[in-house]
């Protein structure tokens, strides 16, 4: 025992738990401990500075606060509106037709913000209310939006991916394709569903207004906001990160010429602040992440955390199954894509030992942390869901479990069957 508390890893870790759980951020957190380890043990004090500045400085990573922004010109410009029209017209009065056009919206919103919150945000403020007035049970309406809107981060352009992209050193190309197949079948699920909760209780959409084509057409610019995007990136006119300022540009014609929504200093002000904000968040936990891995893997709490792993089972089924139960307890405790800067990093060396493929296991990461967001006691896009409906997190969890459920079945396909992550990377010449 006393061999374990001279042991520097030991304390690495512990030093990071403790103040975790009395409610210290996770960046913080991690990068206390990790000073505290690198000083003590004198490992070189110097490398902090070179290992935070090295993590965020990255032209790739560039695409994070670029994507940021143009979600949040996305939002204002009042794309979003248009595009809930177009998809209500398409699912029409069919059983559960409003509900899967309300994972439909957000599946194809997630190609736009990158971010599950966001999308909660921008489409729960007009779906919940719409879906109530159809005769839908407002906890399932949240429930819906909620739990759909966690396909944003499967679903290119995904900061989640740039973020395991930079970790990994995987391409972000690769990353945003292997997600699309993954994205459409964790929306398939979900649709399945939200059919049969539907059918159950006899909800059906709105009949249809006879405006299809009008409603296409008003919705051409929402539509092309990913097919300029993702077509761009993959027909190789632009990088990643040159495709996130693309996006900028694109969301301030569509919002400033086409439907003049942002016609006011404060419109941009508001936009501008959002985005620096939540990208010094980011980068800050990418900084204070670089600096606890490199510390991690200097003491060898890598190793020790793999070998540890492996002695429970050398089956790679059984790992893998492990794996994900940790990633889903963890996606309900720690928000978002700090779970990467924890985790990956301690799972890479068990990747490699089986040969598994690292881009087909960032998709299973991606849809793990996609099911946290909904998954109390974190459970990020939830709270913004029960914020906007008004209804507590213990009326909606009722409704939210089918739907979980149905995001887990869809987990196991995506970890069972590699090839729906690595066929479009392979078709396109990615991998």
């Amino acid at each position: 025992m006393p061999s374990v508390f001279n042991d520097p890893a030991f304390w690495l870790l512990f030093l990071f738990l403790v103040p975790l759980m009395f409610g210290l951020p996770i960046a913080m957190a991690m990068g206390t401990s990790a000073a505290f380890v690198i000083w003590w043990w004198d490992l070189g004090w110097q490398s902090i500075s070179y290992s935070f500045f090295s993590n965020v400085a990255k032209v790739p990573l560039l695409a994070i606060p670029f994507f940021i922004l143009a979600g949040a010109i996305m939002e204002k410009s009042g794309i979003a509106k248009q595009l809930v029209n177009f998809v209500k017209e398409c699912t029409g009065s069919m059983t559960g037709g409003l509900a899967i056009g309300t994972i439909l919206v957000a599946t194809f919103w997630g190609a736009i913000s990158g971010s599950g919150p966001a999308t909660v945000a921008v489409i729960g403020v007009i779906l919940i209310p719409g879906m109530v007035a159809a005769g839908y049970d407002k906890a399932f309406a949240t429930a819906a939006v909620s739990v759909s809107s966690g396909v944003a981060i499967i679903i290119p352009p995904s900061i989640s991916f740039i973020v395991y992209a930079s970790i990994t050193g995987v391409s972000i190309g690769a990353m945003f394709a292997a997600g699309i197949i993954p994205g459409l079948v964790v929306s398939g699920c979900l649709c399945v569903s939200a059919y049969i909760t539907s059918y159950r209780n006899g909800w059906k959409g709105e009949p249809r207004s006879g405006s299809f084509w009008k409603a296409f057409w008003d919705a051409k610019w929402a539509l092309l906001s990913p097919v300029i995007i993702l077509g761009g990136i993959y027909g190789g006119v632009f990088t990643p990160t040159e495709a996130a300022a693309v996006s900028i540009f694109y969301g301030l014609f569509v919002g400033i010429c086409i439907y003049r929504t942002l016609t006011t200093w404060g419109n941009f002000y508001e936009m501008l602040a959002f985005s620096a904000s939540t990208s010094a968040v980011v980068m800050i936990l990418m900084g204070m992440g670089g600096v606890y891995a490199w510390a991690a893997q200097t003491v060898g709490l890598i190793d020790k955390t793999a070998t540890l792993i492996l002695s429970i089972s050398d089956n790679q089924y059984v790992v893998l199954t492990l794996i994900n139960i940790i990633l889903l307890i963890a996606g309900m405790l720690i928000g978002g894509n700090s779970i990467f800067y924890i985790f990956i990093p301690l799972f890479m060396p068990i990747v490699e030992h089986f040969g598994w493929d690292p881009v087909w296991f960032g998709i299973m990461c991606t849809v793990n942390i996609a099911i946290g967001q909904v998954t109390p006691p974190v459970a990020c896009n939830l709270f913004v869901g029960s914020s906007i409906s008004g209804l507590s997190i213990e009326k909606l969890t009722p409704r939210v479990m089918p739907l979980v459920y149905a995001a887990v079945i869809a987990l196991f396909l995506i970890a069972a069957f590699p090839q729906l992550s690595t066929f479009l990377p392979c078709l396109w010449g990615m991998m």
